[in-house]
């Protein structure tokens, strides 16, 4: 039972049913994996150590008695997880790596962490995060800086690096994540994972805490392609609460053991191929590549001619959504409050303090690009482009299945080597930034390591709603490569 924190999610449920190991067993593996690592790598903001026992206690009741009974159970009974601190969870801490969200514990559960709750799954604790998801490595947080368990020197990517160090890091089987701008893809990719950004309205966005509302999406970060789709079938799907998810029952991903990719057209875009990029990663993915093609696939270089404005056209659209969303947080419902006689200086000095220096020059931007007489020089002007963003891929997509290509320019930098530059923290984007803005699902994939021993990451894209065949051939691409198998051996020093 030592090694329970290294089965898979397939595996966890499987060993569940059967009564090879209890919840409690599961549940306890992982949570002395937390107190053992979690000071060193700070993964987790919130262990809910003992409301975890409580419900692993509970799941193993129903599980024992489906055993003699032979009653239906849902599907993921007993199984723990971590979820990112941006999504509510009812009487846990909801910071979003916050100081002006300090103290705030919600009544209320996000709509995926709900469905994950009525499948009976067991939360092991909130995952750090770049302040209100705002960041490319975690170091954004107003709590701790995350460290990436290949390298504790480095960073486990962001803004959902919590998640990513958990899991690569033994500390959760899976973790929910949340992608706006790469937020699960980028950390998938440097912690050596597979990491699943959904189509924008294939998973409800009711109680996420919000960033950017047009382009935030809830995703899945872990070991494998299959343990993802089983996350994703209990998440996706209609919600009333939120209207921007599509209506009608989300249908169930199927992966099945096909090892071949014959006939599927797979497109390389020569615009992420390019000077700057680190030349092991270019090597690891065009190795990927190439097993793809010996696996049945057909390869295809492809242009999406307006890749290059997708970094200046996200850092106007994401701030200028930011700006309004944020300004919800005043002091005087939740969270921290200055207090001051004067309502106005309460107001300045609650934001002043609770805020830290990205968010502030977010909401500056924001704010800015969304001002009189520049509305439609910048906000207006970004948008259109933005359409053209996804023309790019509307088009590739009528010649190709999907995309491939690097899901980062580089391997883990190191902590506090970006911080004084926003625009070389906001570079290291600058692959996963399209697909947020086309409304693209995308999955990373790990595809190798660098001389230092760091996972590189490729990246699958495909068009709207097309998570199965993303899936999928992720699925056979990890059964002809074991990347997703080796973890990081630091931890266990």
């Amino acid at each position: 039972m030592s090694e329970l924190h290294t089965i898979s999610v397939a595996s966890a449920v499987k060993g569940l049913r059967s009564g090879a190991f209890s919840s409690r067993e599961l549940t306890k593996a992982y949570l002395d994996r937390i107190e053992r690592f979690n000071p060193r790598l700070n993964a987790y903001l919130h262990v809910a150590a003992d409301s975890a026992l409580r419900a692993a206690a509970s799941a193993d009741r129903k599980l024992s008695k489906a055993r003699k009974t032979k009653a239906n159970l849902p599907p993921l009974t007993g199984l723990p997880i971590a979820v990112k601190d941006v999504l509510t969870v009812a009487g846990m801490p909801a910071t979003a790596g916050s100081r002006i969200l300090q103290g705030f514990v919600p009544s209320y559960n996000a709509t995926s962490v709900q469905r994950l709750l009525d499948a009976g799954i067991v939360i092991l604790g909130k995952t750090n995060t770049d302040e209100f998801a705002m960041g490319s490595s975690t170091e954004n947080s107003a709590y701790a800086v995350t460290r990436n368990p290949w390298d504790e020197e480095r960073v486990p990517g962001g803004s959902s690096g919590g998640s990513a160090a958990a899991v690569a890091a033994g500390l959760a089987p899976v973790a929910l994540g949340t992608d706006t701008g790469g937020s699960v893809r980028q950390p998938a990719a440097l912690c050596g994972l597979t990491g699943l950004k959904t189509t924008y309205g294939r998973v409800s966005r009711y109680g996420l805490i919000a960033f950017g509302s047009s382009l935030d999406t809830v995703g899945v970060l872990a070991h494998s392609a299959q343990d993802a789709a089983i996350i994703l079938n209990v998440m996706a799907g209609y919600d009333p609460l939120d209207a921007t998810t599509l209506e009608g029952k989300a249908p169930k991903i199927k992966l099945n053991g096909k090892t071949s990719l014959k006939e599927l057209q797979i497109g390389v875009p020569k615009e992420y191929f390019i000077e700057g990029v680190q030349p092991e990663v270019t090597a690891g993915v065009r190795e990927a590549i190439a097993q793809l093609e010996r696996l049945g696939a057909k390869i295809k270089e492809i242009s999406l001619p307006h890749t290059e404005y997708a970094l200046p056209v996200y850092y106007i659209i994401a701030p200028a959504e930011a700006s309004a969303n944020l300004a919800r947080f005043d002091g005087v419902r939740y969270g921290l409050r200055v207090e001051d006689r004067n309502l106005i200086d309460m107001f300045s000095l609650t934001r002043g303090q609770g805020f830290g220096p990205e968010v502030k020059r977010r909401i500056m931007i924001g704010t800015y690009a969304l001002s009189a007489g520049y509305y439609d020089a910048y906000y207006g002007q970004a948008q259109k482009v933005r359409t053209l963003i996804r023309k790019d891929f509307e088009d590739a997509f009528t010649q190709v299945d999907m995309v491939a290509a690097p899901a980062t320019p580089n391997t883990a930098f190191r902590i506090g080597a970006h911080t004084g530059n926003p625009l070389e923290m906001y570079l290291e984007d600058v692959f996963t930034l399209p697909a947020n803005l086309a409304g693209i699902p995308g999955v990373s994939l790990p595809v190798g390591f660098d001389s230092q021993g760091l996972p590189i990451g490729l990246q699958l894209l495909g068009p709207h709603f097309s998570e199965e065949l993303l899936l999928q051939v992720g699925h056979v691409y990890q059964q002809a490569a074991d990347w997703h198998t080796i973890t990081p051996m630091t931890t266990d020093a």
